[in-house]
């Protein structure tokens, strides 16, 4: 299965809650951090939602968080 890099590049101040608590869930801190999730069905739900604050690129399997 492959995983996606999640990159954190805009701020989520004046966003509605649900999204901020989105951005969160992904594991996201602070603007320019990244995280690495497995490309899924829900996580590709949650960069849907907030696909606006934060950019994503395919990773191999080979790659850890």
């Amino acid at each position: 299965m492959s995983k996606l890099r999640i990159t954190y590049k805009k701020s989520i101040i004046g966003y509605a809650k649900d999204q901020k608590e989105t951005v969160r869930s992904l594991g996201l801190l602070k603007l320019g951090h990244s995280v690495i999730k497995p490309d899924n069905a829900s996580v590709r739900g949650m960069i849907f939602k907030v696909k606006h604050l934060v950019e994503v690129e395919e990773v191999g399997d080979e790659v850890t968080a």
